[in-house]
């Protein structure tokens, strides 16, 4: 049983080191027409440069799991940004970023904006949320990586939460194959609880991420999570990549909605408890606020609380 723990976007080791960095509209369209392409070339630059020097710091100390920005390149899907042909621009440089990844092996996924709503109602919020969603697929073909996964929630609930998921399995089945193969469904805080996502997985026959934290804000009175550990794992079954899971700690009380700075030792040993009996190998994403510290003072404390778990490297436990 193996399990590599990873990180957020952000490395708050490497002080003024972000791929995040953006281009409003409003600015970009107050800018003289011949400088607006050049601004958006120049922080894309940027963001790509960053992107590779926190993939070579993600290398360097054995982080072998990593969420990536999905604001790399500014204003690449506004409808009113025309002749912005950064894949035209930027193929090397995507390139060498996804070599590095492949070389080193590491699991690289992305969760696209929450306005990116595939069980949408409007058409036009479907069909924005495809352009989207096909950004991120176009990213990552650029990179050549490996089975890239992006993280999607199933959305709103307009019109009941049943119709809610008919209209997923509807509109999935409408996307581009590209994105229908890429796209793994994670249980919400709010509406569509982990018996909800297995459904909808079942019938797509995609893959399921356990969100713990979003667990227990939503279901956890009426749904016993262990119940249902293999189906969800069961999902995973046709995919080269093993199974994921998110795991955050609350920021204030138990069914705080939003994540704490770190990851609470308790929270992360319950979960390994849980799969345990599975014996099977799986990725964890820490969702802390201090990203990359957030993993290094796990660990620590997994080593102080747990000396005798047995470690593979810095971020990866074996049992």
């Amino acid at each position: 049983m193996r399990i590599r723990i990873g990180y957020v976007a952000i490395s708050l080791n490497l002080p003024k080191v972000t791929s995040s960095s953006t281009v409003t509209f409003s600015h970009y369209s107050k800018l003289p027409i011949e400088d607006r392409l050049n601004k958006l070339k120049k922080v894309t630059a940027s963001n790509l440069d960053d992107l590779k020097t926190i993939i070579e710091y993600n290398i360097k100390k054995n982080f072998h799991f990593y969420r990536m920005t999905s604001k790399v390149v500014p204003l690449a899907t506004h409808p009113e940004v025309n002749d912005w042909h950064y894949l035209k621009y930027f193929a090397p440089d995507f390139k060498i970023i996804g070599d590095l990844i492949k070389k080193s092996d590491m699991r690289v996924d992305t969760h696209p904006d929450q306005f990116d709503v595939i069980n949408s109602h409007r058409e036009e919020v479907f069909k924005s949320t495809v352009v989207d969603l096909m950004y991120h697929n176009d990213i990552f073909e650029a990179m050549g990586i490996n089975h890239p996964k992006m993280i999607i929630h199933v959305g709103g609930s307009h019109g009941g939460k049943e119709l809610g998921k008919e209209r997923f399995i509807k509109n999935f089945r409408r996307m581009p194959q590209e994105i229908q193969s890429k796209i793994i469904l994670e249980n919400d805080d709010k509406i569509y609880n982990i018996i909800d996502v297995l459904d909808i997985c079942k019938a797509l026959k995609i893959p399921m991420v356990l969100d713990v934290h979003h667990h227990l804000c939503n279901g956890s009175k009426e749904i016993k999570l262990e119940e249902y550990i293999e189906e969800i794992l069961y999902t995973w079954q046709n995919e080269s990549l093993v199974p994921k899971i998110h795991i955050s700690s609350p920021r204030e009380h138990e069914l705080d909605r939003k994540h704490s700075d770190f990851i609470n030792i308790d929270d992360f040993i319950k979960v390994i408890e849980v799969f345990k009996p599975y014996n099977r190998d799986f990725d964890i994403m820490l969702e802390a606020k201090k990203k990359d510290l957030a993993l290094i003072k796990l660990v620590e404390d997994i080593k102080t609380s747990q000396p005798q778990w047995i470690w593979e490297d810095e971020s990866t436990l074996i049992f």
